[in-house]
């Protein structure tokens, strides 16, 4: 059965109704859900309506059934192995895919224009032309760039932003050349301009995002997100094709609507991430320098259980430790007995806690935690002066004091969470090593913090079985 144009353009049309409800779920934990069930069904539609309308040739839908089993069994099997610790690789592993995609179909558009009724080799119309090497242009960077934001979220590249000598000046010049070549492609049509333009996008990826620290990566997801949306609208646009247009800029805007919010909330310039760290400069905590070994105290679970115990209020504060000890469950276990004993409790959620925007919100959930009893920063930072305890589960950038002492520090002015005003603060973190952005954090060394030296997870257990 072969779909007509007119009926493609209708059922996209509800695909695109359906992927607008999808990110309206999506903007909130207790309807997150229902979004996800809205985008599966969008998604489900165009997927059947861009298989039907191949042609009436047996091999177009052999081929084209084949790369659909091939990719849906991959994301299956990912889907079910994958850790959540590991979701802000998976994401930028996925981001780019999506540019890879956008880069294969310009490329495929380019040498075959007259299969996507684009004109033929040398004779393209220009305005296909410009569309098809905008999509591939920022293809390209999706895709280098979110493979270095895959090395070094996955640990095997240094989170610490990488800058040379002439950096921006390096990066102006090549941004500026793509649209030169660009508008010269246009002109003469050349293959040679064409693959040239392509192999310079994938260099302004990789020079985009390796100065770019890791306290900043949960953006840089974000950021890429977005990337790959104008990449799959661009390619839509030279396909013709409603369901890629809609989807790649709802995906684009959101995406970059997102970043946006998340960089105003850590105080973060919106150009200088999305420009590759534009106008940042090495920046080297004080605290780092001359580093020398100060006092910690350090306690147990009995300890701890005993702090609890005697509080009327806790406020818990989850990092990515407790997503690495997969300890959300023990930590609901926790928070019950603590409830039990009319002991107050909420959750302090920074923005960018753990490794990309809503991660711990997302291990609460799957833990069943009440959303009430969630709070984010600006909603929750003033209660920690009159809180008796704050119970840090790996959170340590998001925690530390230096952001708001230190001048040097590669996170000064991010807002962070205020625990160190609690009268007791429990931090949980198997050793004295630095957070993700790689400096050490000031919390540690303070009087009233006591550190809890053990598994996450472990550690949560035993202080149930105390109280």
């Amino acid at each position: 059965m072969i779909i007509s144009p007119n009926l493609s353009s209708i059922f996209y049309l509800i695909s695109g109704v359906l992927f607008i409800l999808a990110l309206r779920g999506l903007s909130s934990p207790e309807t997150s859900r229902q979004g996800n069930f809205f985008g599966i069904i969008g998604m489900l539609i165009a997927i059947t309506v861009t298989f039907l309308s191949v042609g009436n040739y047996s091999a177009g839908f052999f081929y084209v059934f084949i790369f659909l089993l091939i990719g849906g069994t991959i994301g299956s099997i990912i889907a079910f192995k994958i850790p959540m610790t590991a979701m802000p690789e998976l994401v930028a592993g996925f981001h780019s895919l999506v540019g890879l995609a956008a880069v294969f179909v310009a490329i495929s558009a380019f040498i075959n224009p007259e299969v996507f009724n684009l004109g033929f080799p040398g004779n393209i119309k220009i305005a296909s032309l410009i569309e098809m090497s905008i999509g591939a242009a920022v293809g390209a960077i999706t895709f280098s760039g979110s493979i270095i934001a895959f090395l070094k979220l996955q640990g095997i590249m240094s989170g610490a932003p990488i800058t040379f000598k002439g950096q921006h000046l390096l990066n102006a010049l090549i941004l500026i050349s793509i649209i030169v070549l660009t508008y010269l492609l246009c002109v003469s049509q050349s293959s040679n301009l064409f693959w040239i333009l392509i192999l310079v996008s994938f260099l302004v990826g990789f020079l985009l995002i390796i100065p770019i620290g890791g306290a900043d990566m949960p953006v840089v997801i974000s950021m890429l997100n977005s990337y790959s949306g104008w990449a799959a609208a661009g390619i839509g646009f030279t396909l013709e094709n409603t369901a890629l247009i809609i989807t790649g800029a709802l995906v684009g805007s959101s995406g970059a609507i997102l970043s946006y919010i998340m960089c105003k909330g850590m105080n973060r310039s919106f150009f200088s991430v999305i420009l590759g760290g534009f106008g940042a400069t090495e920046q080297t905590s004080s605290s780092n320098k001359n580093k020398e070994q100060r006092p910690v105290k350090s306690g147990n679970a009995d300890d701890a259980a005993f702090l609890m115990k005697n509080a009327s209020s806790v406020i818990i504060v989850p990092g990515y430790g407790m997503a690495v000890a997969q300890a959300q469950h023990a930590l609901r276990e926790m928070v019950d007995t603590l409830k039990k004993n009319d002991i107050k409790v909420s959750y302090a959620i920074h923005p960018v806690a753990g490794r990309m925007p809503g991660h711990m919100n997302v291990l609460l959930a799957e833990a069943n935690v009440p959303y009430d009893e969630v709070f984010e920063l600006e909603e929750i930072n003033n209660d920690f002066a009159n809180a008796d305890v704050a119970f840090v589960i790996g959170a340590n950038d998001v925690t530390n004091p230096v952001a708001k002492t230190d001048p040097q520090s590669p996170i000064y002015g991010m807002p962070v969470l205020d625990v160190e005003k609690c009268k007791s603060v429990l931090f949980v973190k198997r050793s004295l090593s630095p957070g993700y952005a790689g400096i050490d954090n000031d919390l540690f060394y303070r009087e009233n913090t006591l550190m809890l030296f053990a598994d996450a997870k472990k550690m949560t257990e035993d202080i149930t079985k105390n109280l």
